[in-house]
């Protein structure tokens, strides 16, 4: 039987709780999952490996924005990915491109000998890679373990395609993990049509604050993002894909 690995994107320890509550095999840690997710500072992820035993892969992502970084921007991340080695992360989530959009593979080697027996994601950096096959051939030369792709689409399910070649053209040799958009329905209808082995999911649900008093003239954040408004990872959105994904591993 196949197994297909459910992944919960989480940015605090409720979520984490939630997700190790509604079957997640594993989960990526960050913070700040309203701009797609940075670095979790140490606390974060010594809290939740206290509280469970889920596999946690942390996301290093020093800032928002793009994925091509200065000396000290990438000084920064070899500093994450040696903290999170030290402390025990299962795996580590980055990526580096360079100005023409091809894929940096001396810093990603550099970054590859940090991260010794941890396992390797290649992430969301790939979706505006210039050249995904190219990129994915060079991730396979470096022995990096997945790639997390929506098929360099906003939503997995209109890069499906390109997600099903991708699958292809691995010949098994590194996990295409899907994620953007995914939920319960959205895994089977690509496990069946892609045959890719892994999901990433938030399971979002948003909380209305508790605060009462709410100060209407003063915004905190970027445009579009509330400070009222909180992200959390529901567990029964867990649950479902779990279910789903038992009944697909059992043919």
């Amino acid at each position: 039987m196949k197994h297909i690995t459910l992944e919960a994107c989480v940015d605090s320890v409720e979520s984490a709780f939630a997700a190790y509550k509604g079957g997640a095999d594993r989960i990526e840690l960050c913070q700040n999952l309203p701009i797609g997710g940075t670095t979790p500072n140490p606390w974060l992820f010594d809290k939740v490996r206290k509280h469970t035993d889920i596999r946690i892969h942390v996301l290093i992502r020093p800032r928002f924005g793009d994925f091509c970084y200065t000396d000290d921007e990438f000084e920064l991340i070899c500093d994450a990915v040696d903290v999170y080695r030290s402390m025990g992360a299962d795996g580590i989530v980055l990526g580096i491109l360079k100005t023409d959009g091809s894929l940096d593979t001396n810093r990603m080697k550099i970054l590859m000998d940090k991260c010794g027996d941890m396992s390797v994601t290649l992430h969301r950096a790939f979706d505006v890679c210039k050249d995904p096959f190219t990129a994915m051939e060079e991730a396979i030369s470096l022995g990096i373990d997945t790639i997390l792709t929506s098929g360099q689409e906003n939503l997995c399910i209109n890069g499906k395609e390109r997600i099903r070649r991708l699958v292809r053209a691995s010949k098994d040799k590194i996990s295409i993990q899907v994620c953007g958009g995914v939920n319960a329905q959205r895994i089977e209808e690509l496990y069946l049509y892609t045959g890719a082995p892994c999901y990433h999911m938030s399971g979002k649900t948003v909380l209305d604050s508790p605060m009462i008093y709410r100060k209407a003239n003063v915004n905190m954040g970027a445009p579009g993002v509330h400070e009222y408004e909180i992200w959390r990872t529901d567990k029964e959105k867990i649950k479902e894909a779990r279910e789903i994904i038992e009944r697909l591993q059992k043919g």
